[in-house]
């Protein structure tokens, strides 16, 4: 997929008064697919919610004889990412093409050309969101984000729509399917990590860049992004403490067992009230078989957030696979068009109070590896 051409003038009809929206989609891999198939094989129940059609009409892919599991016609296809981006009959454009570079160069520039975007893509909202933010608000277009953590889990709109009158003191969870299906299997199946990495691979659970999963990374990135949502802070990833599950034995998952507890890679995200320090990591810890989240097996996620006014709220569901991701991207293109119709008005993506916390220092945090 290319990226070369320079910026031309860009102008479009008012989307508002349209009555089909045109979705171009970037990176035709898993969840392109699934999105795809959705928004097709849902198209007329969608129309009927919205009195818009949304029709998919072109995705990027990097080699056009691939063979594919979702049925769409080759003139549909090409391997020029900006020729979709700069589509002056596309209204919004699916960033589903992972990595940074190349996504953040697409999806400035198709804020440029007054497109919406919705993205998957949460390395690179952690390592440009503030970026992202600004310039989506600035150019007056939608950016959502949904997708980007926890797969089908909409633990995004719960903290900036449904719980929003709260404050959070902590949010902690398992962020990542693929350490939490080795674990499960180790501790179930009393296999090695080897082991079941091994499986792992085999069913396509793990990225091509393994310390992603297995170094807790992946996690890391979706838990700065759940920071900024909940306190208004770009957590620092080079000062958060994080570790992966390379190191956990059979022998460590039974010990758990013995002590009525859990072995989960959860990412922990804590505030300080008294000096709006945040702190955050993300590690193996034991957690109660009492919590939920210690019953959170397989490739599901899970999230616990606490809050001042509402208490503990658990989610749980799956964390990844073609249909949960698309699903929340599907239901990121809907909220889009809701907006830009005028059925419901667009969240804000710069924070409130962008400078009320701080990352904690290393000194001030203290505890256990046990919730």
């Amino acid at each position: 997929m290319r990226v070369s051409r320079t910026q031309e003038p860009f102008s479009d009809t008012d989307v508002s008064t349209k009555d089909e929206i045109r979705i171009g989609i970037l990176g035709f891999g898993t969840v392109g697919q699934g999105t795809w198939k959705h928004l097709s094989e849902n198209a007329e129940s969608l129309e009927r919610i919205l009195g818009v059609r949304l029709e998919p009409v072109r995705a990027s892919v990097r080699d056009l004889s691939k063979e594919r599991g979702v049925a769409i016609p080759a003139d549909r296809l090409t391997t020029d990412s900006q020729s979709i981006v700069d589509d002056p009959s596309i209204d919004v454009v699916c960033e589903l093409i992972g990595g940074v570079d190349e996504a953040r160069e697409l999806t400035m520039r198709a804020f440029a050309n007054g497109k919406h975007v919705v993205t998957a893509n949460k390395a690179l909202i952690c390592e440009h969101g503030e970026e992202l933010f600004e310039a989506a608000e600035k150019a007056d277009v939608r950016y959502a984000f949904e997708a980007s953590v926890a797969g089908g889990i909409p633990i995004i709109k719960v903290l900036r729509e449904s719980l929003v009158a709260n404050e959070f003191p902590l949010i902690y969870g398992i962020l990542n399917g693929t350490s939490n299906y080795i674990l499960t299997r180790m501790e179930r199946e009393g296999l090695d990590f080897e082991a079941v990495l091994a499986d792992a691979r085999e069913l396509g659970y793990v990225e091509a860049d393994e310390s992603l999963d297995l170094d807790g990374i992946d996690a890391a990135h979706k838990a700065v992004i759940l920071a900024y949502l909940a306190h208004g802070m770009w957590f620092p990833i080079e000062d958060m403490s994080i570790e992966g599950i390379r190191r956990i034995s059979p022998e460590d998952l039974q010990a758990a067992r013995e002590l009525d507890c859990k072995i989960k890679l959860i990412a922990v995200i804590r505030r300080n009230f008294e000096n709006n320090h945040v702190s955050a990591g993300v590690y193996p810890a034991l957690v109660p078989m009492r919590e939920v989240i210690a019953r959170t097996n397989g490739v599901y996620n899970g999230v616990s957030v606490t809050g001042t006014v509402a208490g503990t709220t658990v989610l749980t569901g799956r964390g990844a696979g073609q249909d949960p991701t698309a699903s929340s991207v599907v239901g990121d293109v809907v909220d889009i068009v809701k907006s830009i119709t005028g059925a419901a008005p667009p969240p804000k993506l710069l924070h409130v109070t962008p400078n009320e916390c701080a990352p904690a220092a290393a000194r001030e945090v203290t505890g256990s590896f046990y919730l």
